[in-house]
């Protein structure tokens, strides 16, 4: 006979299969980050007069199963014709070619791989930053104006990398003149992240793909990259998570931009998205580790675990991060080719402007008229790097560009 919980678990673990549930809608939501989310459920926490600790576990829950589901969208979602697939995501050329099935098995791959990494290397990995955390953050800016600069020298050509820099110097200003902003809207927790990133990463692939053919007919789901290839690939995104759970303002997108050359491998649309994928996922849990152990909230979940007390509890925690990692697999294999499947059939300019007024209700939701503004900025700058013919992750200049300034 098997041993009945304890309450003291039971409450816990009850708040982290709801925050696995609300992190799968807000994953399926297109332009909602997991920030954000985590933010509106830290406005919304006094009202459910729960302990601390069961609410940490619901906003970790529900932050971690967003960075597995949140790929559904971003592979569904503004695929562009055929003719632009040169210009296009790693992820929407794989959907363009019928690999979209295998995609989404790749960025399983790659954020179930970084759980079971990040975990014991996290570990030493905390100890050693809590020695040289003090020494880090006085070199910060230094630091962050090196990243960009690398940044740049992962484009092919000196043309690629003058229009990357122009990406860096409008990402910067628009960054300066934004993050400074404390607007308020109709949402308990407002901010400018949510218009700012939907301007530069959202809107722009969407007007794009208006005149798009929608998703082709998918093939099977085989993942066709090799093993080391796809494990040398998860290591990368993992170590890509490591820095982004201890550096402020670098993006997942950037570190695995800057480690995956390392990698040495030939398949640079399937590896990106292992890369990504995985680097998205080991944030969540180096991050945690870095909050348990040097008090410094990396991420927007964070933040909100500490503004409603979440104790630093690291074993109940896992669990949840645990839990959440395997309703996050099944999540993806079972709602992603439904979602394919579902958006193929429906008519893409319809979708795309459904998905583009949804955006700019989310922007006006979360700072009323200053994020419809910000939202409209973010869109202009955000089509630079497909019009001058470079990588779209220059734009995460909007948050390291300000901070490498001092801002």
């Amino acid at each position: 006979m098997v041993p009945a919980l304890p309450p003291a678990t039971l409450l816990p673990l009850a708040y982290t299969l709801a925050g696995c549930g609300l992190g799968t809608v807000s994953g399926l939501l297109p332009g909602l980050h997991a920030n954000n989310f985590a933010l509106l459920l830290a406005a919304t926490a006094p009202a459910l007069d729960a302990p601390p600790l069961a609410l940490g576990c619901a906003m970790l829950s529900a932050g971690l199963v967003h960075t597995f589901l949140d790929v559904v969208p971003a592979l569904a979602l503004g695929v562009p014709d055929a003719a632009m697939a040169a210009s296009a995501l790693p992820g929407h050329r794989l959907v363009i070619e019928g690999r979209g099935r295998e995609a989404l098995r790749l960025s399983v791959v790659g954020s179930g791989s970084a759980v079971l990494l990040a975990v014991p290397v996290a570990v030493p990995l905390t100890a050693a930053m809590e020695v040289a955390y003090p020494t880090l953050r006085g070199w910060l800016p230094v630091l962050l104006v090196g990243v960009l600069i690398a940044l740049l020298l992962t484009e092919p050509s000196w043309m690629a990398r003058g229009a990357a820099a122009v990406a860096v110097a409008l990402a910067t200003g628009l960054g300066t003149v934004t993050l400074e902003m404390t607007p308020s809207g109709p949402l308990p927790a407002g901010g400018v992240l949510a218009p700012l990133f939907a301007g530069l990463f959202g809107a722009p692939i969407l007007l794009d793909a208006l005149d798009g053919g929608g998703i082709p007919p998918q093939a099977d789901a085989r993942i066709a990259l090799e093993r080391r290839a796809t494990g040398v690939a998860a290591v990368a995104g993992t170590g890509a998570g490591a820095a982004v759970g201890y550096l402020p303002g670098v993006s997942a997108g950037v570190a695995s931009t800057l480690a995956l050359p390392f990698a040495g491998g030939d398949d640079p649309a399937r590896e990106y998205l292992v890369a990504t994928s995985g680097a998205n996922t080991a944030t969540a849990v180096f991050a945690l580790f870095a909050f348990t152990a040097l008090g410094t909230p990396r991420s927007g979940v964070l933040v909100a675990m500490s503004d409603v007390g979440v104790p630093a509890r690291l074993p109940p925690l896992l669990v949840s991060v645990a839990v959440a990692a395997a309703v996050g697999v099944a999540g993806v294999l079972v709602l992603g080719d439904a979602a394919l499947r579902a958006v193929g059939r429906l008519n893409q300019r319809a979708l795309v402007g459904c998905v583009l007024v949804g955006l700019v209700l989310l922007s006006w939701g979360f700072a009323g008229g200053t994020g419809i503004v910000t939202f409209a900025s973010a869109t202009v700058v955000g089509f630079v790097p497909s019009r001058l013919g470079c990588k779209r992750v220059h734009l995460m200049a909007v948050l390291v560009g300000p901070l490498a300034l001092g801002s």
